[in-house]
C-alpha cells in the first residue's frame, strides 16, 4: 500500500526531521565559518539579500525568520499567514509565499531593515515556485490548478497583478521558476504526465516561445549568465544535472549525480553549483562538469543559497539550523547588467494588496 501522504508542508517537514540519519562532522575539505540553530523547526526555504541579511521560512511554525548574514544571529522572527515555504529576495525587500486551509496561497512582501510585513497578495490556486525579476518590480508565481498551470505576475510598483497562461494537461504542475539576468526571459519548469520540460516565456508579450524537454521530474532551476541549470530526479537514475544552452535551448552537458536531490544552487563566481541530496550538499564544478566535493552538516539538509557578492555558501536544514560555509573563488565575480523592461503584456485583472 502505498505510504500516506502528509496533508500539509508541516507534516512534510516533520517526517523528514523524524527520520534523518545519525549527526555527522562537517567535511574537512571545507571551511565552516559558524552555525546557529533558528529554534522554528525545519526550514523550508532559504534566500540572502545585498544588504546582509538571511531570510529562512519555516512551515512547522507559520514563521520566517531573518538573521543577519555575517554573524547568524537571529534578528527578528515574523509571524505569517499559514505555512510559508518559498522565499525570494530583492535588495531588501523578501517575497514570500505562504498556504493554509482558511487562508488562499498569498505571497507576502516583507521590508528585511524594518522587518516590517508591507503588503500581501491573495492569489487564487496553489502557489508551488516563486522568483523575483532582477529590477525588483514583479515578482513572478507559478500556481498549479485542476489540468492547467499559469504564473501570476505581481507588479510591485502598480500593486496589481497580471496572469501568463502556460500550459493544460492531466497532472501538469510547476516544479520551479527562474529569470534570466536581463530579466526578459521566465524559465518554468513543468513536468506532468508526459515527462518533464522547461518553458521559456518571453515576458515583454507573455508569449511562450519554446520548450526545452528533460524527461524526469524536475527540481530546481538555475541560472548563470547565458547558461541554465536544470535538475531532475527520479528512481530510475536519480539525480541529473542538465547544462542548457539558454540562447539555443539545448543541452550541452549532463553530470549524473544519483540519489535523490532536491534543489540548487551556483556560486557566486559561476565555478560551482551546490546540490541538496538527502543527506548532504554535493558540489560540482560547472567548469568540469564533475563532482568535486559534497558538504555535510548535524541534520539533513533542507535548502541551500549562496550569498552572490561576497560567496558564502548558506545550508539549512530539517533541526531548524542554518551554517555557513567559506566556499573557494576559482574565477572573478561576474555581474550583469540588469536591464529594465517595459510593463508585460497580459491579463491585467486588478487585484487590492491587503496592506499591514
Amino acid at each position: 500500500m502505498p505510504a500516506e501522504v502528509p496533508k500539509t508542508m508541516a507534516d512534510l517537514f516533520s517526517r523528514a526531521s523524524a527520520d534523518k540519519p545519525g549527526t555527522k562532522r562537517t567535511d574537512p575539505n571545507a571551511t565552516t565559518l559558524g552555525a546557529t540553530d533558528v529554534r522554528r523547526g525545519a526550514v523550508g526555504d532559504i534566500a540572502v539579500t545585498t544588504t546582509g541579511r538571511i531570510l529562512t521560512t519555516h512551515p512547522g511554525d507559520d514563521s520566517v525568520a531573518v538573521l543577519n548574514a555575517r554573524t547568524l544571529a537571529v534578528e527578528s522572527i515574523m509571524a505569517v499567514h499559514g505555512e510559508p515555504f518559498a522565499v525570494a529576495v530583492h535588495d531588501d525587500r523578501a517575497y514570500v509565499s505562504t498556504s493554509s486551509w482558511t487562508h488562499k496561497d498569498e505571497v507576502t512582501i516583507i521590508d528585511t531593515t524594518s522587518k516590517a510585513v508591507l503588503a500581501s497578495y491573495p492569489l487564487t490556486e496553489n502557489v508551488t515556485a516563486l522568483a523575483v525579476s532582477p529590477d525588483g518590480k514583479r515578482v513572478y508565481a507559478g500556481r498549479t490548478g485542476d489540468g492547467h498551470i499559469d504564473v501570476a505576475v505581481i507588479d510591485v510598483t502598480a500593486e496589481r497583478v497580471g496572469t501568463i497562461d502556460v500550459a493544460t494537461g492531466a497532472g501538469i504542475g510547476i516544479d520551479a521558476l527562474a529569470v534570466d539576468p536581463a530579466g526578459t526571459r521566465l524559465y518554468i519548469a513543468t513536468t506532468d504526465a508526459r515527462g518533464s520540460a522547461v518553458v521559456i516565456v518571453d515576458v515583454e508579450t507573455a508569449r511562450v516561445e519554446h520548450a526545452v524537454r528533460i524527461g524526469a521530474p524536475i527540481r530546481d532551476i538555475a541560472i548563470s549568465g547565458d547558461t541554465g541549470y536544470v535538475l531532475s530526479s527520479d528512481r530510475a537514475r536519480g539525480g541529473v544535472l542538465h547544462v542548457v544552452e539558454l540562447a539555443t535551448g539545448r543541452i550541452t552537458g549532463i553530470v549524473d549525480l544519483g540519489g535523490a536531490p532536491t534543489q540548487l544552487a551556483v556560486g557566486a563566481d559561476k565555478s560551482r553549483a551546490y546540490v541538496v541530496d538527502y543527506d548532504r550538499v554535493v558540489v560540482v564544478c560547472t567548469l568540469t562538469l564533475q563532482v568535486i566535493d559534497a558538504l555535510t552538516v548535524g541534520a539533513r539538509p533542507s535548502c541551500v543559497t549562496v550569498d552572490s557578492h561576497s560567496g558564502p555558501l548558506y545550508v539549512a536544514d530539517y533541526d531548524g539550523h542554518v551554517t555557513a560555509f567559506a566556499v573557494e573563488m576559482t574565477m572573478p565575480l561576474l555581474y550583469s547588467e540588469f536591464m529594465a523592461t517595459d510593463p508585460i503584456v497580459a491579463d491585467h485583472r486588478e487585484l487590492e494588496p491587503v496592506h499591514a
